[in-house]
C-alpha cells in the first residue's frame, strides 16, 4: 500500500500534533503517531490518553490503511529532508514502513493501528462557535494564572463558564486570579467545565491571529475543539471550581492609574533587589506619586524608584509579589492600567486603562504580601 505526500507539509502537521506526546508514556503505543488513510484523506493522531489531537491531509493513495508509526524516528527523518515528495510504502502484513525520497530509501517497523486508543466520541454534546483569535486571546490572558498543585486539580485548568450569552474564562492559583469575559457569543444554555491547561496551550499556538471560526463542543466528561482540519479532544477536570466571585472585592475606593510599560519596567528593576523567597515590592501611593521599593536584608540590598501616576484616595502602602504583577502587566496590552485597592491586607484589582473591544472584559486580581515595618 502506497501514498505520496510533501515532506514539509507532513512535518508541519506532525509538529502541531506532536505537542501532546509525553516523554514517559504508560502505554508504549502512545510513543507513535496513528496514520489512518480513508478515501484519499490521511488522518494523523497523537494522544496522551487525556488529550488527543488529530489533523487531516489530502494524499495520493488508492488503498485504506491504519498503522502506528514511531513519532521520534519519523520527525527526525522528516527534519533532515528539503521540500520534496515522499513515497510511503506500507506492508500491512508485518507493518513495515519504507520511505522513498529521490535516491534515498529508509525502512523501519511500525505497529498495528488497532492497538492505538480510540478517540472518545462526544455523545449528547452542546456547542458554541468562537473566532480563533478571540479564543487564543482568552487562553493567553488566563492560562498563566492557573495553578500547578496536584492536590487541587480543579485549579490546574481554566474554568469555562457559560451564562446568559456571556462566556467567561477563569484561572487562579490562590495567589492570583484572572477573569476574561466575552459578551458576544451565542451559547446553548448555562454550563461550567474545567479544561486542563496542556491542550489549551497547544491549541492557542495553532490559532494565533486567526479569524476562522472554532467549534467548541462539550458534555459532562469531554470537550472538543474543531478548527479547519485540526481537532483537539480533551478530558475535562472533574470537580467543582471554587467560588471565585467571593474573593473579588466589590468596593475599592483607592485607584491608581499609571503607564503599564513604565510600571512594569520599574517593577522588573526594583525586584532584582527584593528578597528571593517573597519577591516583595512595596508600593507607596501619595498624591500623584508612586514609590516602589524593595529590600533584601540578608544581603543588604535595596532599591527605590519614583513614578508619576494618577491616584485617588488616602495615602496608602501595600506589598505585592513582583513576579505576579509583572506577569499580569505583560499579559495586558493597554497603554495605561488601573490598580484598585481597598486595604493593605486585601486583594488588588488590575484592569486595563482603556478597552480595545467593547465585548471583552479582563479583570486580574493579585493577593498582597504582608509588609514588615
Amino acid at each position: 500500500m502506497k501514498f505520496i505526500i510533501s515532506s514539509q507539509i507532513l512535518l508541519k502537521r506532525l509538529q502541531l500534533v506532536s505537542g501532546v506526546l509525553n516523554s514517559s508514556n504508560t502505554l508504549p503505543i502512545l510513543d507513535n503517531f496513528l496514520f489512518e488513510i480513508k478515501d484519499k484523506t490521511l488522518t494523523v493522531s497523537a494522544s496522551d490518553l487525556e488529550t488527543t489531537i488529530t489533523t487531516h491531509l489530502e494524499v495520493e493513495s488508492k488503498d485504506d490503511v491504519s498503522i502506528a508509526i514511531p513519532a521520534k524516528l519519523l520527525m527526525d527523518t522528516l527534519k533532515s529532508f528539503p521540500e520534496q515528495p515522499l513515497t510511503f510504502t506500507i506492508n500491512v502484513q508485518n507493518f513495515g514502513v519504507e520511505i522513498s525520497a529521490g535516491e534515498g530509501n529508509y525502512q523501519f517497523t511500525g505497529y498495528n493501528g488497532d492497538e492505538f486508543p480510540k478517540l472518545p466520541e462526544l455523545e449528547v454534546a452542546s456547542s458554541f462557535m468562537v473566532k480563533g483569535a478571540i479564543l487564543a486571546n482568552g487562553i493567553n490572558k488566563t492560562v498563566f494564572a492557573s495553578g500547578n498543585d496536584d492536590l487541587r486539580p480543579v485549579m490546574s485548568g481554566i474554568f469555562f463558564e457559560l451564562s446568559g450569552g456571556d462566556v467567561r474564562l477563569v484561572a487562579t492559583d490562590a495567589h492570583k486570579l484572572v477573569r476574561f469575559t466575552r459578551k458576544d457569543l451565542k451559547t446553548e444554555g448555562d454550563a461550567g467545565f474545567i479544561i486542563p491547561k496542556k491542550p489549551l496551550n497547544l491549541f492557542k499556538n495553532v490559532l494565533s491571529g486567526s479569524d476562522e471560526e472554532v467549534k467548541v463542543e462539550y458534555n459532562e466528561t469531554n470537550v472538543r475543539f474543531s478548527y479547519e482540519d485540526i481537532t483537539v479532544v480533551s478530558r475535562l477536570i472533574e470537580g467543582k471550581y471554587p467560588n471565585y466571585d467571593a474573593v473579588i472585592p466589590a468596593d475599592n475606593p483607592y485607584k491608581m492609574t499609571i503607564s503599564r510599560v513604565d510600571f512594569m519596567n520599574s517593577l522588573k528593576r526594583v525586584s532584582i533587589f527584593s528578597n528571593k523567597s517573597t519577591h516583595q515590592v512595596r508600593l507607596k501611593m501619595s498624591g500623584s506619586e508612586l514609590t516602589l521599593s524593595a529590600e533584601d536584608l540578608d544581603f543588604s540590598n535595596a532599591a527605590k524608584e519614583r513614578l508619576t501616576c494618577q491616584y485617588i484616595g488616602d495615602d496608602m502602602e501595600i506589598g505585592f509579589n513582583s513576579r505576579f504583577l509583572v506577569e499580569m502587566l505583560s499579559n495586558l496590552e493597554s497603554e495605561e492600567v488601573i490598580l484598585e485597592m481597598s486595604a493593605p491586607n486585601r486583594a488588588g484589582i488590575l484592569l486595563p486603562g482603556e478597552k480595545s473591544d467593547d465585548n471583552e472584559d479582563v479583570l486580574m486580581l493579585v493577593m498582597p504580601v504582608m509588609l514588615n515595618h
